[in-house]
């Protein structure tokens, strides 16, 4: 479809379309979680690797930072992170800053299984990709930087 043909199109259309390619793409990245947590320890609820995989993304916090930005109870966070250091995935020490707070961290085995997980998870969008132009992304993430409101100046 040419930008001609475009302006025929009722806005409210082009809106319905977006909401549901966006519902796929969520679905999608619910359904490749769910894949990843599995491969990083089928023992574990989703819930923990969403712990690890934010711990692996942003480094060691406190439990309450942990909770606050996974969007998880304190005790449902204490609870994972338990587990966790029970299979030697996170460790749990005296803050550096203040020897009363607790940081949690992952350990090596930790790094490389939440490593391990997440190349099967990636390699399912390269593979989509892998045929673009280097335009074609460029502007793609600058689209999705723009949607996500990450491009404001």
């Amino acid at each position: 479809m040419n930008y001609k043909e475009l302006k025929d199109i009722p806005r409210g259309d082009l809106e319905l379309e977006l909401g549901e390619q966006l519902n796929a793409l969520i679905s999608a990245l619910h359904a490749l979680n769910v894949r990843a947590a599995a491969n990083f320890d089928s023992s574990l609820q989703p819930a923990a690797f969403h712990i690890v995989r934010w711990l692996y993304s942003y480094g060691p916090t406190n439990a309450a930072a942990l909770a606050e930005s996974t969007a998880m109870d304190r005790s449902s966070v204490s609870r994972l992170v338990k587990q966790l250091q029970s299979l030697g995935y996170v460790n749990r020490e005296a803050s550096p800053n203040d020897g009363r707070g607790i940081v949690i961290s992952l350990t090596e085995l930790g790094q490389q299984k939440i490593t391990d997980a997440l190349k099967e998870k990636e390699s399912v969008f390269y593979e989509r990709i892998s045929e673009w132009k280097n335009a074609e992304l460029y502007d793609f993430i600058q689209m999705l930087k723009q949607f996500n409101g990450l491009n404001r100046h």
